[in-house]
């Protein structure tokens, strides 16, 4: 699963103010059901609130806002694949959003098949799987979560939107 991720904007969506380094930048991806098109959208962290993307919600995530690398970084930064995707919505510096769960328990299996993680053991509350990343040695908490029919159900809605379904 690969997809081509816009770069972070310059400019908050909602209120067109520049971001300025050390903003906490809340991203989200929305799926515009006329075209089917994969949107970006950058708000700043205080005027996410009071700001929904048109289109069908897909997810979301918070980062700083950093200095513009090279064209090459950011060329290899817009390739959304499994991997990509699992370290930005899991990012330990920011919480995961709600509606991001189910997704995230998801890629930590696929990357666990695939030996991009490895499992550690449960958390110490056992609210949460430990998983470490093979390349970077960072440890993730993934959200523990019952693998029934309904999740996968649930989960079905959240892929389809990602990789260009309804």
């Amino acid at each position: 699963m690969e997809l081509h991720l816009p770069p972070l904007a310059a400019n908050c969506a909602a209120t067109g103010r520049p971001f300025a380094v050390g903003d906490r930048v809340v991203s989200r991806l929305a799926r515009d059901p006329a075209t089917g098109a994969l949107a970006r959208f950058d708000v700043t962290e205080a005027a996410s609130a009071g700001f929904a993307p048109p289109g069908v919600p897909v997810c979301q995530w918070v980062q700083l806002y950093k200095a513009r690398t090279s064209e090459a970084d950011s060329a290899r930064l817009l390739r959304l694949n499994a991997e990509n995707l699992f370290l930005t919505l899991a990012d330990p510096v920011a919480p995961p959003a709600p509606e991001n769960a189910r997704l995230i328990q998801f890629l930590a299996l696929v990357l666990e098949r695939k030996k991009i993680l490895r499992p550690r053991g449960p958390a110490a509350d056992r609210s949460a799987q430990v998983y470490e990343h093979a390349r970077t040695k960072q440890l993730y908490e993934v959200p523990a979560g019952e693998l029934s029919p309904e999740f996968f159900l649930s989960l079905q809605e959240q892929l389809g939107v990602l990789v260009g379904g309804k």
